[in-house]
């Protein structure tokens, strides 16, 4: 199993923990206890794990058929790779008149307005129509993989834009300027998570640990204390692995992007999955990995990609303008420093960094 915060490349998994990506702090025995239940499933491409205090009222099995159902509509919504999903069928568009309101579900809507808000407050750090670009690089569905010419990422550049995405402020439609590719894989999964944290609450279940592909999100407590997480040193083998920054969510989200095992090499040169969008290459900077925390997890997962796409001295100002709770990770000679906002240090005062309290 993977213990600790990683990138959004995901590894493969060992039972110990019903956790992807986090390391809860507590032993197997005392975990694993019966006031304590847990399922795990795949979804998007990835895994899902839930931890949850039995309420008496759910079952295991029931609760995962209603989380296995759940999880398949937003999957059949929001995949690129489902060729039958609605956000395809929008992607497969070659005609568009770009006076038409084309109308979309809730849950596509949903997810396209918190990618709008970051793609806007982020200075367009995050760009959902970044997929051309993502997909020739090698990221995508497509097998297509190998460094593109500058005149190819010049064309794909003019297929990029959120501009070209028109959002009704009232209603579940939406606008095509062009022909787009959405691509929602920085939005998705951080959706998904607090999709089914409001599942467990509807079911009575208030006191949770919902992750899915590395984004997470906690609400209330186990029996023993909070629900506590690592933040993983941003390395590229699985078993050089070892915790930053330890942290007690309570009841919030997290997000983490970081570029450190889901890349490629050739020519002996390393191309991130990251793309930035306003450049229409992979990132190339020294920030190893980024952290936010928030309320919702869609925004913080949306906000992990968009700073990431910054860099580090754009992201902290990034952080400070929007009172976001950030922690990043960066690279120095043949290490890593630190760097947080001030909102993540007010929400983790007595949080030790690296065994310093900050």
């Amino acid at each position: 199993m993977r213990i600790f915060f990683g990138s959004k490349a995901i590894g493969r998994l060992s039972f110990c923990l019903a956790i992807s990506s986090v390391l809860l702090l507590a032993s197997c025995s005392r975990l694993f206890s019966p006031d304590i239940l847990h399922i795990s499933g795949p979804t998007m491409g990835t895994q899902y794990h839930i931890s949850w205090v039995d309420t008496g009222d759910v079952s295991e099995e029931a609760l995962q058929a209603l989380v296995d159902s759940r999880l398949r509509e937003i999957n059949h919504s929001m995949s690129t790779y489902d060729k039958s999903s609605e956000l395809s069928l929008l992607n497969q568009r070659k005609d568009v008149d770009p006076e038409a309101w084309i109308d979309v579900s809730t849950d596509l809507m949903a997810v396209l307005r918190d990618a709008d808000e970051v793609s806007r407050y982020s200075v367009g750090r995050l760009d959902v129509t970044v997929g051309p670009l993502v997909n020739r690089w090698g990221f995508g569905p497509d097998d297509e993989r190998g460094v593109p010419s500058t005149e190819e990422i010049a064309k794909l550049l003019e297929q990029v834009g959120m501009k070209s995405l028109i959002l009704s402020r009232d209603k579940n439609q939406i606008r095509m300027l062009r022909p787009l590719y959405i691509d929602l894989s920085a939005v998705a999964k951080g959706w998904g998570v607090d999709e089914i944290g409001r599942l467990l609450e509807s079911h009575g279940v208030n006191n949770y640990l919902v992750e899915i592909g590395g984004e997470l999100r906690t609400r209330g407590s186990k029996p023993e204390g909070a629900w506590s997480i690592a933040v993983e040193r941003p390395v590229s083998t699985v078993a050089d692995r070892q915790a930053e920054l330890i942290l007690s969510l309570g009841d919030n989200a997290v997000a983490t992007s970081g570029d450190y095992r889901n890349y490629y090499e050739e020519g002996g040169v390393r191309y991130s999955h990251t793309i930035d969008p306003l450049t229409g290459y992979p990132i190339r900077h020294a920030l190893a990995s980024v952290t936010v925390v928030h309320d919702s997890c869609s925004l913080a997962d949306a906000w992990a990609t968009a700073l990431n796409v910054a860099g580090p001295e754009a992201a902290i100002a990034l952080a400070e303008a929007n009172d976001l709770a950030v922690f990043m990770i960066i690279r120095e000679g043949d290490g890593f420093t630190e760097m947080a906002s001030s909102r993540f240090q007010q929400k983790f005062q007595s949080t030790p960094i690296n065994g310093v309290n900050h």
